[in-house]
C-alpha cells in the first residue's frame, strides 16, 4: 500500500472541520489502496495555545526521524501551526515535495482574539505555502481569496462530505411557522460571531446553541433566553440538527462550515450571511437563504422544502473529496 503521512497541529479526537475531513477521507482512503499515518501532537510534547485550546503548541523532537521511519510516498502538511512550521522548514530544506491545505482563515481569527494585524499574518501563510506542490482549500471563493492576497501556487478547490449513514431527516417533521426553533452548532468562541445568532429578533422563536468553547459559561450569563446544551455528537447532534426547523450559520470566517451540509442532509435549511463559505455551500432559495439580515434569511428558510433541502445535499460526498486529496497528492523523494 502506498503510504501517505498526514502532519497535523490537531489531535486526532478533537471535533472540528479539520479532523472530521481527514477522518472520512481515511475510510476511503484504505478501500482505494493507500495507508494513512499521522504526525500530530500526539506524538509529541505539547501544550494548549493561549486563548484558543483547539490549536495545540507541539515540540517536534526528532520530527525529522520520525518521517523518515515512516518513509511516506506522499506528504501533505493539514495545517500552519508549529507542527507544520517544522515540517515546512525540514522538507523544504531536503528537497522533499509535498502538498499543504489552507482550512481555516486564521487571519480574521487571530485579529478578532489577539488583536494580530492580518497583514502579518497573510504574509506568514505566503511565506509557509510557497514551497508547496499544490494547496488544496474548500471552495472556489477561497481559492480566489488566496489569489487576492498574492498566492501563486497551484491552488485546487477540495470539496466535503456528508457521512450519510448518521445524517438524516426526521421522518414526520413538521415546520413550526409562529414559533421556529432554530439551532446553531458551532464551537463556543469569540470568532464565531454568535452573538449576532443570540441577538437575532425574531417572533416567537426558541433558540438552541450546541457546542462547547471559551465562550460558553460567560454567554450563559449573558443570552438567558438561549438554551445552550453543550457538545453533542452522534444520533444526539443529529436530533437537534433534523429538529431545527432553521439552522443558523451566523459566522463569517469559515472557509467551508461541514455543519452547513450536515443540517441539509437532515433537511434543514441554512439561515447565513452572504459571505465566504455559505455562498458556495447555499443553493439560494433551495438549500437555504442567505441575506444581510439573519432574521430575513431565517423568515425565507421557514418556506422551503425540506425534502428538497435534503435532495440537494446529496452532492456533498466524502468520496468525491477523497478523489480530489488523492489525485492531487505530490510524490515525495524516499526519505528512509
Amino acid at each position: 500500500m502506498k503510504k501517505i503521512l498526514i502532519i497535523t497541529d490537531n489531535l486526532q479526537d478533537q471535533i472540528n472541520g479539520v479532523v472530521t475531513t481527514y477522518k472520512n477521507i481515511e475510510h476511503h482512503a484504505l478501500l482505494d489502496g493507500y495507508h494513512v499515518d499521522y504526525l500530530d501532537p500526539g506524538r509529541f510534547r505539547y501544550v494548549d495555545c493561549p486563548k484558543y485550546n483547539q490549536v495545540k503548541l507541539s515540540w517536534p523532537y526528532k520530527m525529522g526521524q520520525k518521517i523518515k521511519e515512516i518513509a511516506p510516498d506522499h506528504i501533505h502538511i493539514a495545517t500552519e501551526g508549529p507542527l507544520g512550521l517544522f515540517a515546512r522548514i525540514y522538507l523544504t530544506k531536503l528537497g522533499i515535495r509535498y502538498n499543504t491545505a489552507y482550512h481555516t482563515r486564521f487571519p480574521e481569527g487571530l485579529k478578532k482574539i489577539m488583536n494580530l494585524p492580518e497583514n502579518i499574518s497573510w504574509s506568514y501563510l505566503r511565506w509557509f505555502h510557497k514551497h508547496c506542490g499544490k494547496i488544496l482549500v474548500p471552495t472556489e471563493s477561497i481559492k480566489r481569496e488566496l489569489r487576492d492576497k498574492g498566492f501563486t501556487n497551484e491552488i485546487v478547490s477540495w470539496t466535503r462530505g456528508v457521512d450519510r449513514s448518521i445524517f438524516m431527516p426526521q421522518v414526520d417533521k413538521k415546520v413550526n411557522v409562529e414559533q421556529p426553533l432554530l439551532v446553531c452548532v458551532s464551537r463556543v468562541s469569540k470568532e464565531k460571531s454568535l452573538e449576532l445568532f443570540f441577538e437575532m429578533q425574531y417572533p416567537g422563536a426558541r433558540k438552541i446553541m450546541v457546542g462547547d468553547g471559551p465562550m460558553l459559561e460567560e454567554y450563559k450569563e449573558r443570552y438567558t433566553d438561549v438554551h445552550f446544551v453543550g457538545f453533542k455528537t452522534g444520533q444526539e447532534l443529529v436530533k437537534y440538527y433534523a429538529n431545527a426547523d432553521v439552522f443558523v450559520f451566523p459566522s463569517s470566517w469559515e472557509t467551508f462550515g461541514i455543519v452547513m451540509i450536515e443540517a441539509m442532509a437532515c433537511g434543514t435549511p441554512v439561515a447565513a450571511f452572504p459571505t465566504t463559505g455559505p455562498i458556495d455551500i447555499i443553493d439560494q432559495g433551495i438549500t437555504g437563504y442567505m441575506d444581510n439580515d439573519l432574521a430575513t434569511a431565517v423568515k425565507h428558510c421557514l418556506a422551503l422544502d425540506r425534502t428538497q433541502v435534503e435532495s440537494y445535499s446529496q452532492k456533498w460526498d466524502w468520496k468525491n473529496a477523497w478523489e480530489i486529496f488523492r489525485d492531487n497528492l505530490v510524490d515525495t523523494k524516499n526519505v528512509s
